[in-house]
This record gives structure tokens, C-alpha cells and sequence, in this order.
């Protein structure tokens, strides 16, 4: 290009270098060694970084996302039963990531006959305490490689009230995310104990439901899709820097145990026929069924009647149930799962040099003692410390014990569970100090 003299430059003004944008008041623009750039062009360059950094992302996870059917035999590893949930959760994964893979750019989409612009689907996940419904979520941040986070919606409340508002939430993902606003932004948010949110009855109206019904109102935009501004960095000593996160593309997994459900839904499947005088009234009384046969005809207007607002609920397309574990399912957990819970003690045992055995029939015991308690599959532990205890405190000071045996025995006409010690080759009961409550036998 030819070099123009000092008279040329001052009838041309100055131009962005990308639009031909002229300078002016409104359109200030920056001036480079070769060019000059205007605010509209620097936006539009920042987006296409941002779409290089999206398609980047792609890439690594197209080769890292499974089939459902892979995603719920990961699942199968750790959940025991479940099988509807699990199948759930897998599809719905799959599909959301499927959907942000192939996702076009926003000039495409908005293009009349351009691709077909795909909303997310939430999920909901009701079910007993205890059932795995947290398991669930932890089991899927293994096979799915973006940031998740669990959090409790008992810590949360309105925006000017003590406690943690709905953007802290977001605040951890990207805490999880190491700073990249858009892994972030790719991520899985669950939100346990949701039913803590449902708003109070019509006579607490006058009080102000500020971790309940306002909650609710305040996660609505953020569930649906909606810019948050976050602090980045230390808010409180001045060098925060605010960032804009989209959680258009966030999936929102909620769940709760939903106390009291199981009637709701039992009432609107067989309403009472209550009546008026002595030939009126209904002396048959229904046949009650057990929870595992009321939650499958679960309704979205249920969780209504149980106090969550319709706009919330119609937030969460997906809606899936967690039965109630029985005996077989617990007995299971204890054994199958990668981290069972008799797999963990043996492994606590074997770190001392010590093998330890569990019957069948004290493994019947711990399970039916963990339905009677109803704490479902979470009090398994609690039981399991409690047989073990005494063992636990006596063995690391003691030599020569080779296996630990969990037995069932009949103590008063009760059930029982023993723990026996048994020595190792070689060794006499004579070197073993005395404990009440043990009993052992030589290894001959």
C-alpha cells in the first residue's frame, strides 16, 4: 500500500481496521501499531476465543463421553438396585452433553431453517433417606468429566438474610472448575434436601418464608438459564474481579427424601369416601400398599400439594424415584459395591495383618437391624461400628490374632452378633490377655 501523505490522513478520519467503523464520540476506538480496533469488533473477537475455547473442550469430551448403557454400569458398580433412577440419570446425562457437542453457533441457530436451538431437561429425584440418591451424583462425577457440585439447600436462604444465597452455589462450581469460566459453565450442580424448601402452610402466611418459598422463587431464573455475575478472587479485601457465568448449558439435579409423599399420592389415587351417618360411612378401610408401589404413580401436582411451587417444578422435566431398600438390597450393599462396607473393614483388618470373616447369618442381622432402625442403606455403618468397636479398640494391642469372625449367636432368646478371635498357627491362648465379652479359639 502506497504511503499517504500528511494532507490524505487528514481527510480520511480514522477507521476500525476490521468494520471500517469511522471514530467518532460514541464509537471511540483502539488504536494498535498497524490498525485500530472498535468496541463491537473487540466483543465479536472475544466471542470467537470463547467458541475456540467451547470447541476445544468438545473435542476432549467426545472422546471421554459414554453411551448410556456405559454410564449405568459405572453406576452399577456403586448403586445397588435403583435400576429406573439409574437409567434415568444416564439418559438424561447423555443427552445433555450430547445436546452441548453438536450445538451450533449462535448466527446458525438464529438463522431462519438454521439447526433446531435444544433446552435442557432438569431432573428431580425423590426417594426415602438412605437410598442412594447422593450416592447416585457422586458415582456420576467418576465417569463424567466436568466439574460437579453438591450442595444442601437447608444452608439456603434469600439474598439479605443471613445464610448462603443461591449465587454461592454457582460460586463453588467455579471454585470446582480451577477458574475456568467455561467448565463452569459445562458443569452439574445437585442440590440435596430439597424438600427443606417447601413453603409453610397458610398459617404461617404473615411470616416471611425466607429459606423456604423464597428459595425457591430465587433458584427459578438460575435453573433456568440466566447471567450471574460472581467475584473472582477475594471479595471482602477489595481485589475481587466480577465474572459472568451462563447457566444456560448447567444441569440441575435436586433430590429429597419428600417425607409424607407416599400419602399424598395414596389420597389422590384412592380417595377416602368419608360420609355422614351410620349407613354412609365406608367400614372397608383400603388396602395399604407399600411405598415401593405408590412412588411409580408419582405426578408432578404431588410434589404441589407437598408445598413446592408449580413455577419450580415446571423447571424439572425429568422427574425419577428411588425405592426402598429391603433386606436383599441391603445385604447387597454390604457386599457388592467397589466400596462395601465389609470390603472396607476387611481391608481396615488386613492393613494389621489380620483376616476377617463375616456368616451369613450375622450379615442378616446387621441388614435387618438397619430396616428396623428405617435409616435405610446410611445406617449400615453406625451398625457395623458398633459390632466391630470393642474388637477394634483390643486388636492393635495384641500379637498373634490371625482371623476375626463375625458370627450370629442366641444370647436370652436374641439374636446376637459375636465377633471370635482366632489365633494364628502356632500361637497359645495363654498369650492373649483376657476381655470380657470376646471369645477365642486356637488355630490348631
Amino acid at each position: 500500500m502506497a504511503d499517504t501523505t500528511p494532507e490524505q490522513q487528514k481527510k480520511s478520519p480514522p477507521a476500525c481496521s476490521f468494520c471500517g467503523a469511522e471514530k467518532t464520540a460514541e464509537t471511540p476506538l483502539i488504536a494498535g501499531n498497524d490498525g485500530m480496533i472498535c468496541e463491537s469488533c473487540v466483543q465479536l473477537a472475544h466471542q470467537v476465543v470463547s467458541n475456540w475455547s467451547v470447541k476445544k473442550q468438545c473435542t476432549s469430551m467426545i472422546n471421554s463421553l459414554r453411551t448410556p448403557k456405559e454410564i449405568m454400569e459405572h453406576l452399577d458398580g456403586y448403586v445397588i438396585g435403583q435400576q429406573e433412577a439409574k437409567e434415568t440419570l444416564s439418559v438424561a446425562v447423555y443427552n445433555h452433553y450430547l445436546r452441548l457437542l453438536n450445538q451450533g453457533d449462535i448466527e446458525e441457530v438464529m438463522q431462519p431453517g438454521g439447526t433446531t436451538e435444544l433446552e435442557k431437561s432438569n431432573v428431580l429425584m425423590a426417594g426415602p433417606s438412605g437410598t442412594g440418591k447422593t450416592l447416585l451424583v457422586k458415582s456420576l462425577a467418576h465417569v463424567i468429566g466436568v466439574p460437579i457440585v453438591i450442595a444442601d439447600a437447608t444452608t439456603l436462604t434469600q439474598a439479605g438474610y443471613v445464610g448462603d444465597d443461591v449465587d454461592s452455589v454457582l460460586q463453588r462450581l467455579f471454585e470446582v472448575a480451577d477458574g475456568d469460566v467455561q467448565r463452569a459453565q459445562w458443569g452439574i450442580v445437585y442440590i440435596d434436601e430439597i424438600d427443606k424448601l417447601a413453603r409453610a402452610g397458610a398459617g404461617s402466611a404473615a411470616v416471611r418464608d425466607v429459606s423456604g418459598e423464597g428459595v425457591q422463587q430465587a433458584l427459578l431464573k438460575m435453573v433456568e438459564g440466566s447471567q450471574v455475575k460472581l467475584t473472582k478472587g477475594d471479595k471482602r479485601r477489595g481485589g475481587g474481579e466480577d465474572v459472568m457465568i451462563d447457566t444456560t448449558n448447567i444441569l440441575f439435579i435436586v433430590g429429597g427424601a419428600f417425607p409424607g409423599l407416599d400419602k399424598i399420592i395414596s389420597e389422590r389415587l384412592q380417595p377416602s369416601n368419608r360420609g355422614i351417618g351410620f349407613h354412609t360411612a365406608d367400614v372397608q378401610g383400603a388396602v395399604k400398599k407399600h411405598v415401593n408401589e405408590i412412588l411409580p404413580a408419582l405426578q408432578p401436582e404431588d410434589f404441589q400439594q407437598f408445598g413446592i411451587i408449580p413455577e419450580f417444578i415446571g423447571r424439572f422435566p425429568i422427574i425419577t424415584f428411588l425405592e426402598e431398600l429391603d433386606i436383599e438390597a441391603l445385604l447387597r450393599i454390604l457386599q457388592e459395591p467397589r466400596n462395601a462396607l465389609v470390603r472396607q473393614y476387611k481391608q481396615l483388618f488386613q492393613y494389621q495383618g489380620v483376616s476377617l470373616e463375616f456368616s451369613e447369618a450375622a450379615l442378616n442381622n446387621i441388614a435387618q437391624k438397619a430396616m428396623d432402625r428405617g435409616t435405610g442403606a446410611r445406617g449400615l455403618r453406625g451398625i457395623m461400628e458398633s459390632v466391630l468397636r470393642k474388637t477394634m479398640f483390643e486388636l492393635p494391642s495384641k500379637e498373634g490374632i490371625g482371623t476375626c469372625i463375625v458370627d450370629e449367636q442366641t444370647v436370652n432368646d436374641a439374636a446376637e452378633i459375636i465377633v471370635s478371635e482366632i489365633l494364628g498357627v502356632g500361637m497359645d491362648e495363654a498369650d492373649l490377655p483376657y476381655c470380657e465379652g470376646v471369645s477365642r479359639a486356637v488355630n490348631e
